[in-house]
């Protein structure tokens, strides 16, 4: 293989990376998958659940997840209709990472605020 065709390869792949890192680094996401993480649920309920996101900001996160294939929707032929989301296996596989995240910031979230104020300090 050349080594531009490497080169391509390997940012190829960094995009491809970077896109997968969006989505799962995205403040919604995050909390999407920890409503769902307790199963299946509807979109009021998931809304509820998650304080500060819109109707629209909400209604593009799951389609995002469900075209990732992260989430299942489910519409159940009812009236009016139902419609479920759930995390598929990917989509719970993210769980035990987020977790890990979580933990990780509120082992660090004293140190990183004193931080930034000594930063912002020096800069000021």
């Amino acid at each position: 293989m050349s080594t531009l065709a490497a080169d391509e390869e390997t940012r190829d792949e960094c995009q491809a990376l970077a896109q997968v890192l969006d989505r799962v680094g995205d403040k919604w996401t995050v909390m999407v998958v920890g409503v769902l993480s307790s199963g299946p649920q509807r979109f009021t309920t998931i809304h509820r659940s998650i304080g500060g996101v819109s109707h629209r900001m909400l209604t593009l996160a799951l389609r995002g997840l469900e075209r990732d294939g992260l989430v299942n929707r489910t519409v159940f032929p009812t009236i009016p209709p139902k419609v479920e989301y759930e995390l598929t296996e990917i989509g719970r596989s993210l769980i035990d990472p987020l977790m890990t995240l979580a933990t990780w910031g509120r082992t660090n979230r004293r140190a990183i605020d004193d931080a930034r104020a000594r930063f912002d300090a020096k800069a000021d």
